[in-house]
């Protein structure tokens, strides 16, 4: 069956040049099982006319789809990892399989995980296990659904090969996924060049990158162009990075090849919510100084966006990019601010009140210990929601003197019109929430008895919190 009439192809990412990208051929696997089909963006990109089965010849066994690449490529990149600067990067167990645009006219790609080795695997396998791709469709969704610039869980596939694993019970199962995200050219892209001195394709790949994702900031002379692309990644990542935040979400591994141009957060590892308020809350077990702690993500980032500027010391003047970089903390503070404000249903427009109430709620929180997701959940609705507050678990920390002040700038943020207090999702026991024992329990059921009904349980309470809040872009979708 031919893609719906609304499906647009592109091979955008080809006309960099071979100096950007490897061919490769996708890994064959035993078996084929659709886990995971993403119905809501399939649609978006005309793809939604594809049979299962169909489905898994283009996104199991990487069939080309009609007009983009004829074969797969492997990116090439470097990075800092925990701050180490590793030249042997690249698209490891991964590949852009397909580009094409959703109904806005936005350029999106489809990259794999766990699609085969490449010239960039190491000493690795290029495989994915299945528990990894399901807690990535449980991290993205969660993401959205609370509004959080991400990637899209498009695909997962189970493979039917046992892997070996270090990190979990072995042989463990495999699969293969598809993630649909608006770029995966990162600040690693730019460091790749930098380090071989190629600075001609330093200056294909930031013109490539503004005509196509920041088409509104083209500037004739090469210097202009390169600061106001690095002032736009930084707003972007800053609002990324305030949702990170707003959201109680730890990312675990923010290295510089996992920070992307566009602003999304991507490639999911050993993430993790808060239970509590704890700056100091990790995500991974590696992570032994606590580099990428819930509190430290906002420097991790701005330290990522250093790094992207210094590639672009050979196009513009030091003290413009420096300039530029500066943009960043200001709207990190505001999105956050507003964040905070949108998570409660109240109308973000007045900064000021929407900064004290984000200033109240994460004292109360730190210093209660108050359930991180139930907060929101309770509160939702401001001051009209004081009811069903006062009947949580966790009413009597409400009454205390340390919420006086949450109490107090609730009321002087005004609700949103649409905002609804009563959507049945408020009629819950309990918010829908990811903590580590929650994903645990998820797996268990999948991994002993094959049982995914819990999964979907969950699935189907996270669209239920998504259609809750009605989540809308603080600003208008950039154009490209």
């Amino acid at each position: 069956m031919p893609p719906s009439p609304s499906y647009r192809p592109s091979t955008a990412h080809a006309t960099l040049g071979e100096a950007f990208y490897d061919p490769v051929v996708a890994a064959r696997f035993p078996e084929h099982r659709l886990r995971f089909r993403n119905r809501r963006w399939d649609a978006r990109v005309g793809l939604d006319a594809l049979t299962d089965e169909e489905w898994v010849a283009h996104f199991g066994r990487f069939a080309p789809l009609p007009g983009s690449f004829e074969q797969p490529l492997a990116l090439r990149y470097h990075g800092h990892q925990f701050r180490s600067y590793n030249p042997e990067l690249g698209d490891g167990r991964g590949f852009l399989f397909g580009q094409l645009h959703d109904r806005q006219g936005r350029l999106l790609d489809l990259g794999t995980k766990g699609s085969g080795r490449t010239p960039w695997s190491r000493q690795g396998d290029g495989r994915l296990t299945l528990k990894g791709g399901v807690r990535e469709i449980l991290a993205t969704e969660m993401l959205e659904a609370q509004g959080v610039e991400t990637s899209k869980t498009f695909s997962l596939v189970e493979t039917g090969e046992p892997l070996v694993r270090g990190d979990e019970p072995s042989p463990t199962r495999s699969s293969v996924l598809v993630r649909l995200s608006h770029s995966h050219i990162r600040i690693g892209t730019f460091q790749r060049l930098a380090y071989l001195g190629e600075s001609e394709n330093i200056g294909r790949l930031l013109d490539y990158a503004v005509r196509t994702y920041m088409p509104e900031l083209w500037r004739e002379e090469t210097p202009a162009r390169a600061v106001a692309f690095l002032e736009e990644v930084c707003r972007r990542v800053a609002r990324m990075g305030a949702g990170w935040m707003v959201a109680g979400f730890v990312h675990g591994v923010l290295n510089t090849d996992n920070i992307n141009i566009t602003g999304e957060s991507f490639d999911y590892g050993p993430w993790r919510f808060l239970p509590t308020y704890d700056p100091a809350f990790t995500a991974a077990y590696f992570d032994e100084t606590g580099l990428y702690a819930y509190g430290r993500q906002p420097d991790a980032l701005l330290w990522n966006l250093t790094r992207l500027a210094e590639c672009l010391l050979v196009l513009a003047p030091q003290p413009e990019l420096e300039r530029a970089l500066g943009l960043y903390e200001p709207e990190l503070q505001r999105s956050f601010a507003r964040g905070i404000a949108r998570r409660l249903g109240l109308v973000p427009d007045d900064l000021r009140a929407a900064s004290v109430l984000a200033k109240a709620s994460i004292e109360f929180l730190a210093e209660s210990r108050a359930p991180f997701e139930r907060f929101f959940f309770d509160w939702y609705g401001g001051e009209r929601s004081a009811a069903r507050a006062a009947a949580s678990p966790a009413a009597s920390v409400y009454g205390s003197p340390a919420f006086a002040p949450v109490r107090e700038a609730l009321a002087a943020v005004a609700p949103d019109p649409e905002a609804d207090p009563e959507h049945p999702y408020f009629s819950r026991a309990a918010p829908v929430t990811l903590l580590v024992d929650d994903v645990e329990a998820l797996w268990s059921g999948i991994a002993e008895r094959d049982d995914w009904s819990a999964f979907q349980a969950c699935l189907d309470g996270i669209t239920a919190l998504g259609d809750a809040h009605r989540w809308r872009p603080l600003l208008p979708a950039p154009a490209g």
